[in-house]
């Protein structure tokens, strides 16, 4: 069984180390943690690919950053699952949360998009919502900062001094819920 595995985010540089992009920085994570390539795919993605666990129990992992920005990010991801045959049921998002506190991470299948434009474009482009969300606590902004400027910042000082360990935990969760499935994944790491 073949898990489609997409970081949301925005491309380039200037983006790179942003809140809205801390599902690709998962990405990046387990890319690293399994001594991967990212290479360009048609379907305007970058992926690489992998087998979690051995024999025949093994699952074909196909991790994934879109090249559109994060609002364009159906069409590609939709034109990736297809190639592969991926059904939405075998998709697995990470993205940004502002409704949850910084480094929880909780874990989910289907839901709305809670006004996230990346999961509002895949939901459009797959004419589903049933597909598992990795969702990554950024926190909401302190006094009156502005939602969508507070997400296209970095973290702050004090959030970068355990932010790989909060990407390493969301790499942990991404691979727990592909090889125990979503009950046992919540049990873990939905604190």
């Amino acid at each position: 069984m073949t898990w489609l595995v997409v970081g949301l985010g925005n491309p380039g540089d200037q983006y790179a180390a942003t809140r809205h992009n801390v599902g690709q920085m998962v990405i990046d994570h387990l890319v690293s943690r399994h001594n991967l390539t990212l290479t360009s795919h048609k379907s305007r993605t970058d992926i690489a690919a992998y087998k979690l666990g051995v024999g025949a129990d093994a699952h074909s992992v196909i991790l994934a950053k879109s090249k559109s920005y994060m609002n364009e990010s159906g069409g590609p991801i939709k034109a990736l699952a297809t190639f592969y045959s991926v059904d939405p049921s075998q998709i697995i998002v990470l993205h940004d949360e502002l409704d949850i506190p910084y480094a929880a991470i909780r874990a989910k299948v289907a839901g709305g998009d809670n006004g996230h434009n990346g999961l509002k474009s895949l939901t459009s482009a797959f004419g589903t919502a049933d597909y598992f969300r990795v969702r990554l606590g950024i926190g909401r902004p302190m006094g009156q900062q502005d939602p969508g400027d507070f997400v296209l910042k970095q973290f702050s000082k004090e959030e970068k001094q355990n932010l790989g360990e909060f990407i390493d935990r969301g790499a942990d969760c991404v691979e727990y819920l592909i090889d125990k499935g979503l009950d046992l994944t919540q049990s873990r790491f939905n604190s």
